[in-house]
């Protein structure tokens, strides 16, 4: 019996390695600016969501004639304060609306320090502790 010899292409070991080398090259250039980027877009959406959060308190105004107070906080957005069923008109915002992009709740203030004669909402940024810089800034709301 006769074999037929035919040649199998191949790469060869050393042509793997230098491809998987420049991927990932590649991935620790790349890797770095993509994370920055998230960490960004993640305090840009902090405001959009607070925005969703005064809208739902506006709704709440008009239904029932004022606002919440500090110890029913944002949850009278979700459920009816026992004074407040009749008027009641809600829910008005999902329970993970109440939540900023690092999954801390937001701080609701009925009394607002940053914006007098009205309310604050306040997320403590990424370390979800007060004060702190860059992506550890608190976010108030306007």
């Amino acid at each position: 019996m006769r074999r037929n010899k035919c040649k199998r292409r191949a790469f060869t070991l050393v042509e793997l390695l230098v491809v998987i080398l420049i991927i990932s090259m590649l991935g620790a250039f790349v890797a770095p600016n993509v994370y920055k980027h998230l960490s960004r877009a993640k305090r840009d959406l902090a405001r959009p969501k607070m925005a969703i959060l005064e809208d739902a308190l506006g709704r709440f105004q008009i239904d029932c004639g004022r606002l919440p107070d500090d110890s029913e906080g944002l949850e009278a957005l979700l459920m009816a304060p026992a004074d407040l069923e009749e008027q009641w008109n809600g829910p008005y915002v999902k329970q993970r609306q109440l939540l900023d992009p690092w999954d801390n709740p937001y701080i609701y203030v009925a009394e607002g320090e940053y914006n007098p004669g009205s309310f604050d909402l306040i997320s403590l940024g990424a370390d979800g502790q007060d004060g702190g810089e860059g992506d550890d800034a608190d976010i108030i709301n306007d």
